[in-house]
C-alpha cells in the first residue's frame, strides 16, 4: 500500500527597487527606512574593490551615516573589500571570505549584507549571503549600468566552477536593491557603454517602441549624457522586473527569452578569458543572434541594419576572432546543460518581438559570423 501526502504552499516575495542619488548623505533615508524594524539590525557592507578604488571616502560616508541612524541599524564590522569583475566569481576564496565573516561577526537572519559593486561581485556576495544560515537578509547596491539596468533587480546569485560561468548559484530574492545614480559618473566609457546593451536586448525582444528610443537616443548615451541614461535604466529594469514577476521567475522551465544574445555571449566570454566583458559580449551575441534571424528569414534586412547600427552607434565591437571555429558551437550544448531540458533559444520574429526555436543551423551560425566580421572590418551593413 503507498501513502502520498502531498504538500502546496506559496510564499510571496516583495522587495522595493530604488533610484536615487547621494545614497549615503544623511538627508537621504532610503537606506535606513528598508533597515527600519522592531529591531536594530547589524549590516555587514561589502564593497568592489573598483569601487573602493574610485570613491575612497565611501567608507567614510557609509560610517557618517550609520552614526547618524544608530538607533535604526548598526555596522557589525568594518566593511570587506573584495576583488572586483569576474575574477571574484572564478575562485572560491572569495565567496568563502564573506562565509567566514558572517561566522566571524555574527551576521545571523535577522541581520542584513549589503553589497556595493558591479554584477559580478552582485553575484558573488549574493550567493554567500544565500548560501550562510540558509540565507541572510541581502541589500543589493548596483554601481554599474548593467547592474542597475538588469543583473541587480532580479533574483540569481552565483559564481562559475568548472569552467563554467554560473555554474553553482541560487535564485533568491534581495530585500531590497538601491541604485545610486552618482555611482555612474565615475565609470570609464567602457563601463558605461557595456551594460546598454542588456537595454537592446529586452527592447528587441518585448518593446519596439523602447527599441525606436535607444536609437533616437543612441549618440546622447554614448556621449555620456545622464538624463537619458536615467531614463533608459529605469524602463529597462522595470521590463525585466515585469518579466520575472509575470511567469517563471525560478527558470523551472527551458524557456528564458531574456538570455536572446546570450547563449553566444557567454562562450565568447570564457574563450576570450574574459577579455570581453559581460556587456559587450551580450552586444556581440545580440548582433550574431539577429543576424541568424536575418539569414533564416524571420527579420528583414532593414530589420537588421537598424539593429547593426545602433550597437554601433553606441561604440560596441560586432565580431571577436574568438567566434570562429567549433569552439562557439558548443557554448550551444553548454546552454542547453545549463538550462536543462531541450535546447531553447530566442531569436527575433521582428522587431520588438521573440521567438523560440529548439535548435539552431551550424552552417548559418557560421555564416552569421562571417558577416559580422563583414561588418566589423568593412564598417558598412548589408546593401540590397
Amino acid at each position: 500500500m503507498n501513502t502520498i501526502l502531498e504538500q502546496t504552499f506559496s510564499v510571496p516575495f516583495r522587495y522595493p527597487v530604488c533610484f536615487t542619488e547621494d545614497l549615503f548623505d544623511p538627508k537621504n533615508t532610503i537606506l535606513a527606512d528598508v533597515l527600519r524594524g522592531e529591531r536594530v539590525p547589524k549590516v555587514l557592507f561589502v564593497i568592489d574593490s573598483g569601487v573602493a578604488d574610485t570613491h575612497p571616502h565611501l567608507i567614510k560616508q557609509i560610517k557618517a551615516y550609520s552614526e547618524s541612524f544608530q538607533v535604526v541599524f548598526t555596522l557589525a564590522a568594518e566593511p570587506i573589500i573584495v576583488l572586483g569583475g569576474e575574477a571574484c566569481k572564478n575562485d572560491e576564496v572569495f565567496y568563502q571570505q564573506i562565509v567566514e565573516a558572517t561566522h566571524l561577526f555574527g551576521i545571523d537572519r535577522h541581520s542584513y549584507i549589503a553589497v556595493i559593486g558591479g554584477g559580478a561581485v552582485l553575484d558573488m556576495v549574493g550567493f554567500a549571503a544565500a548560501i550562510s544560515h540558509r540565507g541572510i537578509r541581502l541589500i543589493r547596491i548596483p554601481t554599474t549600468v548593467l547592474s542597475q539596468n538588469d543583473s541587480a533587480v532580479g533574483v540569481k546569485n552565483s559564481i562559475n566552477a568548472f569552467g563554467k560561468k554560473n555554474y553553482l548559484g541560487t535564485f533568491t530574492p534581495p530585500n531590497a536593491v538601491l541604485n545610486d545614480f552618482n555611482f555612474l559618473k565615475t565609470l570609464n566609457d567602457r563601463d558605461w557603454r557595456a551594460g546598454i546593451s542588456e537595454a537592446i536586448k529586452v527592447a528587441l525582444i518585448k518593446d519596439l517602441s523602447f527599441f525606436e528610443w535607444l536609437e533616437a537616443n543612441g549618440e546622447a548615451l554614448a556621449n555620456r549624457d545622464m538624463a537619458p541614461m536615467k531614463e533608459h535604466i529605469i524602463r529597462s529594469a522595470k521590463m525585466h522586473m515585469d518579466h520575472i514577476s509575470g511567469k517563471d521567475p525560478f527558470e523551472f522551465g527551458s524557456s528564458r527569452p531574456l538570455d536572446f544574445g546570450h547563449w553566444a555571449a557567454h562562450k565568447l566570454e570564457k574563450l576570450s578569458d574574459f577579455r570581453i566583458r559581460h556587456g559587450e559580449a551580450v552586444a556581440i551575441g545580440i548582433a550574431l543572434d539577429s543576424t541568424y534571424s536575418f539569414l533564416n528569414g524571420k527579420i528583414s534586412q532593414e530589420d537588421l541594419n537598424r539593429i547593426i547600427n545602433l550597437i554601433k552607434i553606441l561604440g560596441f565591437e560586432l565580431y571577436a576572432s574568438e567566434l570562429q571555429g567549433d569552439n562557439l558551437i558548443k557554448g550551444l550544448k553548454e546552454f542547453q546543460e545549463h538550462l536543462g531540458g531541450q535546447l531553447t533559444i530566442t531569436l527575433l520574429e521582428k522587431l520588438g518581438k521573440g521567438i523560440e526555436v529548439h535548435e539552431m543551423d551550424e552552417e548559418l551560425i557560421r555564416q552569421s559570423v562571417d558577416l559580422l566580421q563583414s561588418f566589423q572590418e568593412k564598417s558598412s551593413l548589408i546593401t540590397s
